[in-house]
């Protein structure tokens, strides 16, 4: 397979046989425009655009090409090609954006990146520091079928007793992930992550601006590629100028995804809050009193039992609710649309047999 360094297996060539589509030119989406996007094949880089009737076509944003699809593409010369068709997607990273509480303002759904093998949640160890924030994020990644990775950025500007103390935390609320400190300043931790990235696999980077994921990625790329804003000082947030999400290529092999701060972790339309990261209070959950139990208030509630003994830490409780009730309150919004489609296509139904009537 000529694309396998892009991160092409065999879930994208048997669609490719499947569809009969072996005639046609395969690449992956590497960037993001308004109205266009970067692909990258074997042979080069190429400026892509979807036809009118992928944009008609199209229900909602997650139908667009997104950084990491592979694409089915028409070449028109060596740096111009049309998108025809967007490849299933093994895994996907979306989120919920929107102020839910501004009158008229919907909340939307983002696509952050697709076809993701690791997604590296990336936190530094200064004022951004929050645990409910990785819940979140871990949430986001794997209900889209990614593993996530905690970074621990910028240790260098804490003593080795608070790292330890913040490392013992991240040990006690998720167990199973892996966690790999860093610092661009002194390098520290820097050949744990580049042996960490596989040949041919993707990694997405994710976390709030100032966190120093493009930094990371510039020390992994051995060059300035990315550019960084100024900042006033080390420690704080700063100025960070990636607005666009961008695809680069290692030279051990690996793939790497940077992306814009994301300001708010938004959970998206999931049945349930990611079964596989909140495993410890579903197995408390088997024990409940009552199948439906929602575990706030109910007599019986092995969760609750759990929480008051000690056994179910009571931040990661409290963190499991609010996700709970967002994916609640997005799962009604959806409901509500549905019922206006419905009312839409009833009136259009009636506007239509009107018009019949009056013209016989």
């Amino acid at each position: 397979m000529p694309l396998k360094p892009l991160g092409y297996n065999s879930f994208f060539e048997e669609q490719i046989k499947q569809l009969e589509l072996t005639d046609f030119d395969v690449a992956r989406v590497i960037s993001e425009y308004k109205g266009a996007y970067k692909i990258k094949d074997e042979k080069g880089e190429y400026l892509a655009k979807i036809t009118g009737k992928q944009m008609f076509d199209a229900s909602s944003r997650e139908d667009y090409p997104a950084v990491g699809d592979f694409v089915v593409v028409n070449k028109l010369d060596n740096e111009n090609a049309v998108i025809k068709k967007v490849l299933l997607r093994k895994t996907i990273i979306k989120r919920k954006f929107g102020d839910r509480n501004r009158i008229g303002e919907k909340s939307e759904v983002q696509v952050i990146a697709t076809n993701i093998d690791v997604a590296f949640i990336v936190e530094s160890v200064d004022r951004d520091y929050n645990l409910n924030r990785f819940e979140r994020y871990f949430a986001i990644t794997e209900n889209g079928g990614v593993k996530p990775a905690i970074i621990l950025n910028k240790i260098d500007l804490i003593s080795k007793e608070e790292l330890n103390e913040k490392i013992d935390l991240l040990k006690k609320r998720f167990p199973e992930a892996d966690v790999i400190l860093t610092s661009v300043i002194n390098n520290e931790g820097l050949d744990n992550l580049i042996k960490y990235i596989e040949k041919e696999k993707t990694y997405c980077f994710l976390g709030s601006s100032g966190v120093g994921k493009s930094s990371l990625i510039n020390k992994l790329l051995g060059e300035n590629t990315i550019k960084t804003g100024d900042v006033s000082s080390y420690s704080d947030r700063g100025k960070h100028t990636t607005t666009n999400r961008q695809m680069y290529f290692l030279t051990n092999g690996g793939i790497v995804i940077d992306n814009p701060g994301i300001r708010e972790v938004g959970i998206t339309d999931s049945n349930k809050v990611s079964d596989t990261f909140f495993d410890e209070i579903n197995e408390f959950a088997k024990d409940c009193k009552y199948s439906d139990c929602t575990h706030i208030h109910e007599p019986g509630c092995a969760v609750i039992e759990a929480v008051k003994s000690g056994k179910l830490d009571e931040k990661k409780y409290n963190n499991y609710l609010n996700l709970k009730r967002e994916i609640d309150y997005n799962e009604m919004n959806q409901l509500e649309k549905r019922e206006d489609e419905k009312k839409f296509g009833k009136f259009i139904k009636k506007a239509k047999k009107e018009i019949e009537d009056f013209w016989g």
